[in-house]
């Protein structure tokens, strides 16, 4: 492909990312950086029958065997930068050699992405053609992927490896589109065994190789030739996971760990929200509930004396009770999560659009998942925000979702960088990214309708007074001492708005939307 084969660009996009990650090594860390070397140190030096047990350090080990597996593989690198730093007992370790160790890997680590992003551009349609390059989608989604600002600030400042991961899951939606569906079909799997988070997105990879790969033809209006069924392949998918499984929990199957493992895994004590509020469903609930709080106090409604104290905006990972509405339960969640999901996998079973409706349905999922999971990670909005990037260059309906939930899920994300230093790093590379989504997006489909309606328009501007009142105004006030946590709990609910719309705007576009003639043929 002309469009994507340029080489000469996209090594400048991908050298130019990588230079500001090393500029970025100095900048401030999270109890992330303390997470991971802790787990490299558990790795190196106990045998595998501990590592689901060891608990020295509350940062235990959490992720799935194959992470387990890649820290083991990076500590034996690690010793040679500083041996230090690979002692079980050195808590909060931090040297020079440490730090450039743990930042680089996660730069190398980065590599698997980048090839990921360049796989993904070769599959965007190039029927638009454009002569300057900087219109042409597969540049414009080479930068939206490679320059996020959300993986730039969560790996390369906060501190993780989800740049690494994506590439994975990114690689394996290529290989889908590129119809090499047992390849796209072991690297999800492999994926599941690094990090479960992307348990998420499995309806969607289910039902799409189950329709598009299990079964082998449609009938001529494009309902489900159900003779086409391919035992053979339905075989090859099962023991590929079967296989990828037996890999990764199969030494701990032997060790009798399994259920240790599993408890690691799904922590559902921790509580209905993370450290604070994901913008999703249960951060306006909960909002609902303070405020249902305050008027039932004030109208003595409500009994002081049994009201609990404002555990929900301390800023901790822990379980707490509602006052006013019902509490959640994990099972509340996972029912309201799956109720969330079915409509997006009944249309991609029903209304296959090929790769396109397997992109809508993917990021349905994950979306669906971010609104009402337990104890969402306001990181997890990036798992949706990439995979609809590749969807925003292709049509304009999309592209202003993207936007929206773009702007909406990067600025909510402002909050894991507190520090004075990194704040006019974040404020110029979230002004850079949006201006740079914005314009290319809109020169791309200038000759469609905006992209964006007024009141959208308004909605997306206030995030500017939000930010300067959260960050400037709100430590000069009193209320700093009494309220802090009122700047987090603004972002978010003010957040949750935007996703909510673009998550409700996204379903009602996909489950409106008409099957072409071609699109049944295919």
């Amino acid at each position: 492909m002309a469009a994507a084969g340029g080489r000469g660009w996209f090594r400048a996009l991908a050298l130019g990312v990588s230079f500001l990650k090393c500029l970025l090594i100095p900048a401030y860390y999270s109890t992330d950086f303390e997470v991971h070397r802790n787990w490299l140190a558990i790795t190196h030096n106990l045998p595998l029958s501990q590592w689901y047990y060891e608990a020295t350090s509350e940062w235990t080990l959490d992720y799935p065997p194959f992470f387990a597996w890649f820290e083991y593989a990076l500590s034996h690198i690690a010793k040679y930068f500083d041996p230090k730093m690979l002692v079980i007992e050195n808590l909060n370790y931090t040297s020079r050699a440490t730090i450039f160790f743990q930042r680089f890997s996660v730069i190398f680590t980065d590599i698997l992405f980048i090839y990921a992003v360049r796989e993904c551009c070769r599959c965007v349609d190039g029927k638009r053609a454009a002569k300057d390059i900087l219109e042409k989608p597969t540049f414009i989604l080479a930068v939206l992927l490679l320059w996020n600002f959300g993986l730039l600030i969560v790996d390369h400042i906060h501190f993780q490896y989800n740049g690494f991961l994506f590439g994975l899951m990114l690689l394996s939606v290529a290989r889908l589109c590129q119809k090499r569906y047992l390849e796209g079909a072991l690297l999800f799997a492999v994926l599941l065994h690094f990090k479960h988070i992307y348990v998420y997105v499995a309806p969607a990879y289910g039902i799409y190789l189950l329709r598009s790969y299990c079964f082998t033809a449609n009938n001529a209006d494009g309902s489900l030739k159900w003779r086409s069924f391919s035992l053979l392949h339905v075989t090859l998918l099962g023991l590929i996971v079967c296989l990828v499984s037996a890999l990764s929990l199969g030494p701990f199957i032997v060790l009798g760990q399994l259920s240790q493992v599993i408890s690691r895994l799904f922590p559902f004590k921790r509580g209905l929200c993370h450290a604070y509020w994901a913008p999703n469903f249960w951060a306006l609930y909960n909002a609902m509930d303070k405020a249902l709080t305050i008027f039932g106090l004030r109208c003595n409604f409500l009994d002081p004396t049994k009201i609990p104290k404002a555990s929900m905006t301390g800023g901790l990972v822990q379980e707490f009770q509602h006052t006013v509405l019902p509490s959640v339960t994990p099972l509340a969640t996972l029912i309201c999560t799956f109720i969330s999901i079915l409509p997006s996998v009944f249309c991609l079973w029903f209304k296959p659009q090929g790769p396109r409706g397997f992109l809508q349905c993917l990021v349905l999922c994950a979306l669906s998942s971010f609104m009402f999971g337990w104890h969402v990670h306001e990181k997890a909005i990036l798992l949706a925000i990439l995979p609809l990037s590749l969807l925003s260059v292709q049509r304009a309906k999309d592209a202003g979702i993207y936007l929206i939930l773009t702007t909406t899920g990067h600025f909510s994300l402002f909050p894991l960088l507190f520090t004075p230093p990194e704040l006019p790093i974040k404020i110029l590379l979230m002004l850079l990214f949006t201006v740079y989504s914005f314009s290319s997006l809109k020169s791309l489909f200038r000759r469609e309708r905006p992209l964006l309606n007024w009141l959208e328009t308004i909605y997306l501007v206030q995030l500017v007074p939000l930010e300067i009142f959260c960050e400037f105004i709100f430590p000069l006030t009193p209320w700093k001492r009494h309220f802090p946590f009122i700047p987090l709990l603004m972002t978010s609910v003010y957040c949750a708005l935007g996703v909510t719309y673009a998550w409700l705007k996204l379903y009602v576009s996909v489950l409106t939307e008409r099957i072409s003639v071609r699109q049944k043929a295919e």
